[in-house]
């Protein structure tokens, strides 16, 4: 072997900490990186707290299992542990970095105490310290020191746990009007991001109990992008894929079409701009939220997808594979995975078009009679007025003859004038249909004087008009309530002809 002339060039420890502040963290998912800390360590609550006024600071306080002294210093180094080794199918850390670098990103000071066995230690990087002595020198702090930190005394009642303490904030308020105002804003933004980021984590299931999240003692609650609970959401199969000996399972939702969401449930989805916004696939790693609103260029974004959403679950040991970042904020998946992915993407696409194009009302050609039908055409797609609707059938009966001609005329003009192009724009921005009921249907009362009506044409004791009945709960627009259907088609046949 060769002999070589080694020089050892150890980085400058004040020049590379303050460069990798600019990593790229935002506020948010600095502190969802240390909650990735909290949940690994099996906490069951943890707590927020932060003050803007006199010295500002941010804390984020755990009942974990706690560190060891030798333990927190050694998870105070950068690069505490090797991403390629194999870690607890629980553990959301990866590279040994993110305590460091989503804390230093945001302040300037980083301290953290943990409580363990009955140990209470404390360690702290202080980049202006380092700045002086130019060296990589961790402190270590004395018990009078400890005594005097924001919300000490909380974790020492908890028995065991760790904080972590943000102070000297320079970037938080640069180019704002005041630190309290940039740090209350901030944490409204916290707010809205950790009950997405970690709402699988914040809802109990029968295998892993919730974890309770609370900002200056105001409990975080889950949102749920996939709408779960509401019951116009439509979950698709299901599919696992194989990927290096590990299962990737992923999920697909169709949301409901907007005139199915409550105010609530549009707000939380993020408004209108936030449906169209955040369509695409959401990848769970461990249950918490790495990435979401995209469709990793397998397909393009359009408003006619804008309900489709596809839950992906990871473990941790597939993050080299898709190419997960520092901030655990980026993914793409590898080339194994994307042909399967682009085929369940065309199959709930086209789930989410035909929300916008039936409201999410299934139809089929084979049993409802349509007002309209839909055909394919050598140009296109056709849209024509069903004249053999019953209703159109009893209109054709009821005028005189020589005014057929031009109510055929009018079907024509109909068909032809039908504004594509706005109903389109109008679906495709999530406006409101004018409803004139909750349901946005026709109301039930109506539907008895219509139906009574078609079949006073047809004629009551006519075996045509027993067949309208029987077929009552298949006609359109009776169809969207069927029940009703079928019990005005009772009544109907109950009334003795005058």
């Amino acid at each position: 072997m060769d002999d070589f002339n080694e020089i050892c060039l150890p980085p400058a420890a004040s020049d590379l900490l303050e460069s990798m502040r600019a990593l790229g963290y935002s506020f948010e998912a600095a502190v969802a990186d240390l909650l990735d800390n909290s949940v690994s360590a099996q906490s069951s609550s943890i707590d927020i707290k932060f003050s803007p006024h006199d010295d500002p600071y941010v804390a984020i306080l755990d009942d974990g299992k706690g560190m060891l002294p030798a333990d927190l210093t050694a998870a105070m180094r950068h690069g505490s542990k090797n991403p390629n080794l194999a870690r607890n199918e629980q553990d959301l850390g990866r590279f040994g970095l993110g305590l460091k670098t989503a804390s230093l990103s945001q302040c300037r000071r980083l301290t953290v105490v943990s409580l363990c066995e009955g140990f209470l230690s404390g360690r702290c990087w202080d980049l202006d310290h380092i700045a002086v002595r130019q060296d990589w020198m961790l402190l270590q702090l004395s018990d009078a020191e400890l005594a005097g930190l924001p919300c000490i005394d909380q974790l020492q009642n908890r028995g065991h746990g760790t904080l972590v303490l943000w102070q000297n904030f320079d970037r938080l308020g640069a180019g704002e009007h005041s630190i309290e105002r940039a740090l209350g804003n901030r944490m409204d933004l916290l707010r809205e991001h950790l009950s997405l980021v970690f709402h699988r984590v914040l809802a109990p299931t029968p295998s892993n109990p919730a974890v309770t999240i609370t900002i200056n003692n105001n409990q975080v609650r889950p949102f749920d992008p996939f709408l779960t609970r509401n019951k116009a959401t439509q979950a698709l199969p299901p599919q696992d894929f194989s990927l290096a000996g590990e299962r990737v399972h992923v999920q697909p939702y169709i949301l409901p079409h907007i005139s199915r969401l409550s105010n609530e449930d549009l707000r939380l989805a993020g408004g209108e701009d936030g449906l169209r916004r955040n369509q695409g696939f959401y990848v769970y790693r461990n249950r918490r939220l790495i990435s979401w609103g995209s469709w990793f260029r397998l397909v393009r974004q359009e408003e006619l997808t804008k309900l489709a959403r596809v839950q992906v679950d990871l473990s941790n040991q597939l993050d080299h594979l898709w190419k997960l970042d520092i901030t655990k904020s980026t993914t793409y998946p590898p080339e194994a995975l994307r042909e399967g992915l682009k085929q369940i993407i065309g199959r709930i696409t086209e789930g989410s078009r035909n929300v916008f194009v039936f409201k999410g009302k299934k139809a089929s050609s084979d049993k409802i009679i349509h007002a309209w039908d839909r055909s394919i055409v050598r140009d296109g797609v056709s849209y024509r007025i069903n004249r053999e609707h019953p209703l159109l059938s009893a209109l054709n009966e009821e005028v005189p003859l020589h005014t057929r001609n031009l109510l055929h005329d009018t079907f024509d003009l109909l068909e032809q004038m039908i504004p594509l192009d706005a109903i389109y724009l109008d679906l495709a921005s999530h406006i409101r249909p004018a409803v004139t009921t909750e349901e946005g249907d026709i109301r039930i009362s109506t539907l008895e004087v219509l139906a009574s009506q078609i079949l006073a044409s047809i004629g009551r004791d006519t075996n045509a008009g027993q067949r309208f009945l029987d077929m009552l709960a298949t006609i359109e627009p009776f169809s969207f309530h069927p029940e009703s259907a079928k019990e005005i088609a009772a009544r109907l046949r109950c009334i003795t002809p005058m």
